[in-house]
């Protein structure tokens, strides 16, 4: 409690809070824009932060990640268009509810859900990452490469229109991940003799590449004409009945969200899903389903809140991103020479302590400036595609060549960018092949160490408790669509099957 103090008299300073301000403006300004999610929000902006101290810059992801949550449902809620996967459940019934006038109400209600839930997960964080970290520097190499090996599998496997698309994308991200030197034997790898490759390609061009260059190119193959027309949204309040039909699924998304965010499951799409489904199930008013029921804003967008929380957990005590946003934060991280795991909290407590404080003042501003400027935001959505995209790929450059100064990661991004594009058109997921280029050299390492303490024997992956116990999680993933068929199915289930073969 003493350090969490500390850390609030560090985000605290005028400095500090102003940095909080200006990253939940401009997360929600990016993230309200058509297409763009949270993780491209952060991915744009990262290049904001350079030649800032770390402390600085992490207060300002922290309001730039909350802030690209909400305007990603803003555009969900409005335009029927989701900013990112989690934010598709928001439009459900959010879209509907705008589309009979109260979109202030759904926007009300998304905002004070996102509050809600990224309130309580924060709380969770300050009570459980310091206790998973403690614990987590006994883990050794055996056990992490287990782990990340879960993330790789349980991110393809939830992602995606198959497995199949997923497991190529995160092949295509381990293959980039690879190139450079082999940190052990000193061998140039996949550079083709180029001295600019001999570093490898770093993150922050990968993301932005795959990213915003691919999304834009994407956007740009498939332009409309026709401009969108977005709906007005009045003055967002909600009345004492939508609060009494909200409150419960405020409450009820960090109990599904967290857990879901803070182990290698893919994100907040199945835990928003679920919501979903349980306050429907809920519901005193499941007739309103589908066309505009309060209850499907709120749960979801409660739960992605705290899902964004839980990811945190698992980011900065293992070192395990397993979303885009943690990806790309992941990379921040790493910029500043600062390896998120489980010494973290010994090495970095200032710093770590100060951006979880920054986490409860990032949310509040989230909710105290984002209510009254509903109606702004709504305007910033006719903006023109072109110029938009345009806009992108101009930040997208500058982030780029900044990381270096080197003309070639200009070059190099475009490559990657025509890439993403490439894997939009056949349908492959991005993220699997973000976390591939991020974990796959610690995977790559860690899996070398566990071989040399077990002089090159196989059984040295396998040699503890907990590694055993993770690849029985990953054989159960792999297989469950198998082991699906062989279940006896519900009584319900075998007579639509009937029906059907009568029919």
């Amino acid at each position: 409690m003493e350090q969490l103090l500390d850390g609030f008299a560090t985000a605290l300073t005028p400095t500090h809070l102003l940095l909080a301000a200006i990253g939940v403006l401009l997360g929600t300004a990016i993230g309200v824009l058509p297409g763009i999610g949270p993780a491209m929000a952060v991915a744009l902006l990262l290049p904001v932060t350079y030649g800032m101290e770390p402390t600085g810059a992490f207060i300002m992801f922290a309001g730039i990640y909350y802030g690209g949550m909400f305007g990603g449902s803003t555009t969900s809620i409005l335009l029927n268009t989701p900013g990112e996967s989690a934010a598709v459940v928001a439009a459900f019934e959010g879209n509907p509810m705008a589309r009979k006038g109260r979109g202030a109400q759904a926007l009300a209600a998304a905002a004070i859900g996102h509050f809600t839930g990224g309130i309580i997960g924060t709380i969770l964080i300050v009570l459980l990452a310091p206790f998973v970290a403690k614990h987590a520097v006994d883990i050794g190499a055996p056990d992490l490469f287990a782990v990340m090996v879960l993330a790789f599998i349980a991110v393809t496997s939830v992602l995606g229109a198959s497995r199949i698309r997923g497991f190529a994308s995160l092949l295509i991200g381990l293959t980039l991940g690879l190139v450079g030197l082999d940190e052990m034997t000193g061998q140039q790898r996949l550079t083709f003799g180029s001295l600019h490759l001999a570093d490898g390609i770093d993150i922050v061009v990968v993301a932005v590449a795959l990213f915003a260059v691919g999304e834009a190119l994407w956007v740009a193959a498939h332009l409309r004409r026709k401009p969108f027309e977005p709906i007005p949204v009045g003055r967002p309040w909600l009345s004492r009945a939508d609060l009494k039909r909200t409150w419960k699924p405020w409450l009820r998304g960090p109990a599904i969200g967290f857990p879901f965010g803070a182990i290698p499951a893919g994100g907040a799409e199945i835990p928003t899903f679920l919501s979903y489904v349980t306050e429907k199930r809920l519901s005193k008013h499941k007739d309103e389903f589908g066309k505009g029921a309060i209850e499907g804003v709120a749960g979801p967008e409660s739960t992605a809140s705290a899902s964004a929380a839980g990811t945190l957990v698992t980011m900065l005590t293992l070192g395990l991103p397993t979303t885009a946003v943690a990806a790309v934060m992941l990379a921040a991280f790493q910029q500043y020479g600062i390896q998120p795991g489980p010494l973290l909290f010994q090495r970095e407590s200032g710093l770590v302590w100060a951006l979880i404080a920054s986490l409860f003042i990032g949310l509040t501003l989230l909710l105290v400036l984002n209510l009254p400027l509903a109606p702004l935001w709504a305007k910033l959505l006719r903006i023109p595609r072109p110029y938009l995209y345009a806009g992108i790929l101009f930040f997208a450059s500058v982030g780029a060549y900044a990381v270096n100064a080197d003309i070639f990661d200009l070059l190099l991004m475009f490559v990657i960018g025509l890439l993403g594009f490439a894997m939009r058109r056949y349908g492959l997921p991005v993220l699997p092949a973000i976390i591939g280029v991020i974990l796959g050299p610690a995977a790559e390492q860690q899996m070398r160490r566990s071989l040399q303490l077990s002089d090159g024997s196989l059984t040295g992956l396998v040699n503890s408790p907990m590694a055993i116990i993770v690849y029985v999680v990953i054989l159960v993933i792999l297989f469950f669509p198998l082991i699906k068929k062989f279940l006896p199915k519900p009584p319900a289930a075998v007579t639509e099957e009937r029906e059907k073969v009568d029919a």
